[in-house]
């Protein structure tokens, strides 16, 4: 077989299909490989027509038809079936060769992987891509890690086949090495659950303290859709709260269990952010609120108790109450991607990565599931100062805080006196609140922690750590 193929991919499930599907669109002779032969015949059946397909029935074939050198994408689950992809051909390519991960993998398999592969002269592109099946197939969100060299082959063709934003500018760009990718893939993921649980707190109010219809809602969304909220998620909720069930005739939101699912990827961006001490509390609320969504026995075993008496609201209080919801969203929306990025940069100087967080902004605007407006604001605030330290210190983001905290304080309010649960809109005030404030209770805890196990202190006025003697004249000395 001759060695037309620009690229590879292998493994043809929804994804690595619509991706081979973007790459031939877009001009590529694209390789085909699939555990099941049958079907990668399927998809040159189906699709052939779309663009050049050099289908394969085994590795060696596959990698006989790339040209060099060779770029051989990997679309299989993370764990043990990417690592024996990558076992099964790493033998047949030679140095200079790359393999594209595009999987979910955790940015720590991503790095072994990397170093391994290194070391016999592959490259090894930990790549994460964002946009669900329509966004491989069209044109997703794509965060390529591994070295310079790797990326200056393979980038200009994830360029062209990635989504657009603002001037026609490519979202993809090199994140950093090794696993810089999936990681910043991996907070991206993280910061769509929190979004999510945000936007259902949202929903939630407007339902059980407005008083409010799943349609009528809908229309709600649509119209924060065409403001400072405009983004995908908050668009494909209008279409899902307006969804009426054909079986039922009833909203489809009502037919649905509440008990919502989860990969891993939420989970993975609080573990790391505990490893890295870096407080992500909106994410890890929106983790912990998917978790107790599935514990149906303790739930129902809780139905006993008591909650407070729920108070109708006028049309006039329920307009209102509204809008003071959308100024609470997207506060809390504000704090999150806040976290989100504190994460990758706590993430980036530990693992000496030198992610740009303005680039990463950059191409969230296009292509993946958190993609909003305001991004574009973002990106503006770290090309402005690369070395931001918070987006809460971006002076236009602080002052549209400052003017939506009285609102956002009384939907907490109107949440805690009616019994709504909103522990994503609480935990981002709350973080709110712990930055601004002039002093926080650690120092009683960092006391307590000296009481007891000795464990020191730094005093306000002296340089040092200390110890207080708690038994008899309880003296201070240095430690």
């Amino acid at each position: 077989m001759s060695t037309t193929a620009q690229i590879g991919v292998t493994g043809l499930a929804v994804m690595g299909r619509n991706l081979a599907r973007n790459f031939a669109r877009n001009g590529y002779t694209v390789a085909l490989h699939n555990r099941t032969a049958s079907r990668t015949h399927q998809l040159v059946e189906e699709f052939g027509e779309e663009g050049i397909f050099v289908p394969t029935d085994s590795a060696e074939e596959f990698v006989a038809a790339l040209e060099r050198p060779r770029r051989l994408v990997i679309m299989v689950k993370a764990g043990e079936p990417t690592d024996a992809v990558i076992k099964e051909f790493a033998p047949l390519l030679e140095a200079g060769d790359m393999i594209i991960d595009g999987g979910n993998a955790h940015f720590a398999d991503t790095r072994r992987r990397e170093k391994e592969l290194r070391e016999q002269g592959i490259h090894f592109v930990g790549t994460g891509i964002s946009g669900g099946e329509e966004g491989a197939l069209h044109g997703p969100s794509i965060m390529p890690g591994g070295s310079v060299e790797s990326y200056a082959a393979l980038g200009p063709m994830l360029e062209r086949i990635s989504a657009k934003a603002g001037a026609c500018a490519p979202c993809v760009t090199h994140v950093g090495p090794d696993g810089a990718g999936h990681f910043v893939k991996m907070v991206h993921n993280g910061i769509e659950y929190a979004d999510m649980q945000l936007i259902g707190e949202a929903y939630q109010l407007l339902r059980d303290v407005a008083g409010y219809s799943p349609e009528k809602i809908a229309e709600i969304f649509r119209t924060w859709n065409e403001g400072r909220l405009d983004s995908y998620l908050i668009d494909i909720t209008a279409d899902v709260l307006s969804h009426v069930d054909a079986a039922t005739d009833q909203p489809f939101v009502d037919i649905v269990q509440d008990q919502a699912e989860q990969k891993g990827t939420g989970r993975w961006t609080v573990q790391i952010a505990l490893d890295l001490g870096v407080p992500v509390s909106g994410i890890a609320e929106a983790v912990f609120a998917r978790s107790l969504s599935g514990h149906a026995e303790l739930r129902a075993a809780s139905r006993h108790l008591a909650g407070p008496k729920a108070t109708a609201l006028s049309e006039s209080e329920a307009a209102a109450f509204a809008d003071r919801v959308e100024q609470a969203l997207y506060a809390s929306k504000i704090v999150s991607y806040t976290q989100g990025f504190h994460e990758i940069a706590a993430g980036s100087e530990t693992y000496d990565w030198n992610i740009d967080s303005a680039a990463v902004a950059r191409i969230w605007r296009g292509g993946c599931i958190i993609r909003a407006a305001f991004l574009d604001r973002i990106t503006a605030a770290y090309e402005a100062e690369p070395e931001l330290v918070s987006l809460l210190s971006d002076k236009g983001f602080a002052d549209e805080i400052a003017a939506a905290q009285d609102d956002w304080r009384a939907v907490l309010v109107a949440a805690t006196t009616q019994g709504v649960p909103t522990p994503g809109f609480a935990a981002a005030l709350a973080y709110y609140d712990a930055l601004r404030a002039e002093r926080l209770p650690a120092a009683l805890t960092q006391g307590q922690r000296d009481f007891f196990g000795a464990h020191t202190y730094r005093r306000t006025d002296r340089e040092g750590s200390f110890h207080t003697l708690w038994g008899g004249d309880r003296s201070e000395v240095d430690a």
